[in-house]
């Protein structure tokens, strides 16, 4: 069977065959909902044909150019089935472990919005079967925990404002949050020193700055419009404390960046340890994947009570791209297994 998975976020669209092809691509849908079609042909590369199966999960529904989430998701299933009329099926992933026809998803939008994590962790639960497992992704945008039991996911929330709730989601993610999201401020020259309320910086120019996000000289996705390079980073970060370079000096950046990554890996660590205490069983395996998950592998080495837990890289087995992807490849290769 010809398959593609689609992950449709509010900030990023990646398809996967499931096997040796994964892409990605920024889209902020609530710039350009009307243009998410084209996106998709364009990211798809004319893959799609009249033998291709369309397996869709996404996020994108929560983007506030949708009133609801209800709109939303019924916008991106019908930009989907406008763009590729040639595909012979369309199925979407919901939270119930299965996939729905396009009519079906169409009655029951809450089912299949934000279900994305849920695809994910359906798929890679079968690398733990025994016993109480944690699936970590942290992605550009946010980070998902999620329990599995004997390969299972067990997630106590079924939506996003659950999720939040119960740790299972965190807004945090290596690319595009906003530094002041982290603490109104950090200590500067021995003092507490406020941060600007102001979207002057965020995570990426953090890991690009210590190196652990490559460099993307044609990438202006950033703050300030300016290159996705440790050069500039350095002047975005300096300005989340309303300064610039003539003030604050690299190693005074050091100082910042590692408290700053230090209030995200306690945002995760917080999450973790709150998902962590309603399992009846320790934990006997750590998945980790996403762009993030050098960040994921910090986080679980400083939590004690993963300590005996072994860790389970998917970029180690699918590759750095695949793992990126993985929402979208996850949901290729359970289109393939589950029938309709």
């Amino acid at each position: 069977m010809n398959v593609i998975g689609l992950d449709i976020g509010g900030a990023n669209l990646k398809a996967s065959n499931g096997d040796d092809w994964t892409a990605e691509a920024p889209f902020p849908m609530w710039k350009h909902p009307d243009k998410l079609g084209e996106a998709l042909r364009s990211l798809t590369a004319n893959r799609v044909n009249g033998e291709t199966v369309l397996a869709v999960t996404m996020t994108g529904e929560l983007a506030d150019c949708f009133r609801t989430k209800t709109e939303g998701v019924h916008a991106i299933l019908v930009a989907v089935d406008r763009a590729f009329p040639q595909a012979p099926e369309l199925r979407i992933w919901q939270t119930g472990g299965e996939f729905f026809t396009l009519d079906e998803a169409l009655e029951f939008p809450i089912l299949v919005a934000a279900a994305n994590w849920h695809a994910q962790a359906t798929w890679a639960g079968r690398a733990c079967p025994e016993g109480a497992a944690l699936l970590i992704d942290i992605g550009s945008t946010t980070t998902d925990i999620i329990p599995l039991w004997q390969g299972t996911p067990v997630a106590e929330g079924g939506t996003d404002p659950l999720r939040l709730r119960s740790g299972e989601l965190v807004y945090t993610g290596v690319r595009r949050t906003p530094l002041m999201a982290l603490s109104p401020d950090v200590n500067h020259q021995g003092q507490q020193t406020g941060v600007a309320a102001e979207l002057f910086a965020t995570t990426r120019d953090l890991y690009l700055w210590t190196g652990e996000l490559a460099e993307s000289p044609d990438d202006c996705e950033t703050a300030n419009g300016r290159p996705a390079t440790r050069e500039w980073a350095y002047d975005r970060l300096t300005r989340m404390l309303c300064a610039d370079r003539d003030e604050i000096t690299p190693p005074e950046i050091d100082q910042l960046a590692k408290q700053w990554i230090g209030l995200q890996q306690g945002q995760v660590q917080r999450a973790i340890e709150q998902v962590i205490a309603r399992l009846a069983d320790p934990v006997k395996i750590v998945l980790l994947s996403g762009e993030g998950e050098f960040l994921a592998r910090q986080v679980v080495a400083s939590t004690p009570e993963l300590a005996q837990a072994e860790m389970l890289s998917l970029a180690s087995v699918l590759g750095p791209t695949h793992s990126a992807g993985a929402c979208a490849y996850a949901v290729a290769r359970l289109a393939v297994e589950r029938p309709l």
